[in-house]
């Protein structure tokens, strides 16, 4: 007897492998399934200008790698200068050093998306916040009175990221929606945020315009765009508060470990997934620790252990 709903998932015809270079951007969703890329020493780049939420601020973060950081979008707050498109992490005291770590993070992210063969979008909520008619990506506990709460409407999403993802047709783009419920925006307006952003990723990765005549682009973009429903599993086949943490809003890590594990079945071969295991097993190996570390066992360990390291740096150039 079957006591859920399963989601079915077709098996993706363009696959993820260790060749690849993978870029993740968009909600802490998007750090969660870093996360894991990072545990199996996959070569991914995760938010380099921190956790970003709405699909206006992850393009606007695309297309403004190719200018230099303007201090025009930075505000002084509470002793700190903070960044509008940048997340708290950045804020800093001095406004030069301000400047001088949002522009690393653009040309970390401008770097990661010439090299990106993989980009994977995660939408968290098309709710936004402007401030002089600009979408930010942070408020930084400013006055609520400094800015407009809007909510983005689907034809502005597809609009903004139908360019993007046309002038960019080499890269795999992969699309997904947070299965993270926005509870402060209140239930039902979280439900139909989640709606609007679940239409418009449906518009970009069937590549239809938003048009009554809609219209199919070439065979070679389809294939390098797809969805992968980690909301839907979320709502469906995790459909209980014991796979949610203790906030009631945020997935737990064993429903975290188990979307990923639907990803990975979805995107890796099963040759991909062999190696998965052995690079994993290094990864939990580089993180045990011993009791007593100048133990005769634990330098044997740690002899194999620098031994295996660099017989894997020969395929893998990446480890470190």
């Amino acid at each position: 007897m079957k006591l859920y709903t399963s989601v079915d998932i077709a098996a993706s015809e363009r696959k993820i492998g260790y060749g690849d270079k993978i870029l993740l951007l968009g909600s802490c969703f998007a750090d969660n399934v870093g996360a894991k890329f990072a545990e199996h020493y996959f070569q991914t780049t995760v938010n380099p200008l921190g956790t970003l939420y709405n699909p206006a601020s992850i393009a606007q973060a695309i297309t403004d790698t190719r200018y230099p950081i303007s201090d025009t979008r930075f505000l002084h707050h509470n002793g700190l200068w903070h960044s509008m498109m940048h997340h708290g992490s950045f804020s800093c005291a001095d406004q030069q050093e301000l400047v001088r770590r949002c522009e690393e993070s653009r040309l970390a992210l401008q770097s990661a998306v010439a090299e990106a063969t993989t980009v994977i979008i995660t939408f968290g909520t098309a709710w936004v916040y402007q401030m002089d008619g600009e979408v930010v990506a942070n408020c930084h506990k400013l006055p609520a009175n400094r800015f407009v709460r809007r909510r983005l409407t689907v034809d502005e999403i597809v609009d903004m990221w139908q360019p993007i993802v046309a002038s960019m047709p080499d890269k795999h783009w992969i699309f997904t929606v947070s299965p993270i419920r926005h509870a402060k925006d209140g239930l039902h307006e979280n439900q139909i945020s989640k709606a609007i952003l679940l239409q418009a990723v449906d518009i970009l990765t069937a590549q239809r315009s938003n048009s009554p005549t809609g219209g199919l682009t070439s065979d070679s973009a389809q294939r390098g765009l797809s969805y992968f429903p980690s909301y839907e599993i979320m709502m469906d086949e995790l459909r209980d508060y014991r796979f949610y943490a203790e906030d009631m809003v945020h997935p737990s890590a064993v429903a975290v470990d188990y979307i990923w594990q639907r990803f990975v079945e979805t995107y890796m071969t099963a040759d991909t997934q062999s190696e998965m295991r052995m690079l994993h097993q290094l990864w939990r190996d580089r993180q045990h620790r011993f009791l007593h570390p100048d133990s005769e066992e634990a330098l044997r360990f740690n002899q194999h252990l620098s031994a295996r390291l660099k017989d894997l740096q020969q395929r893998y150039p990446w480890l470190e």
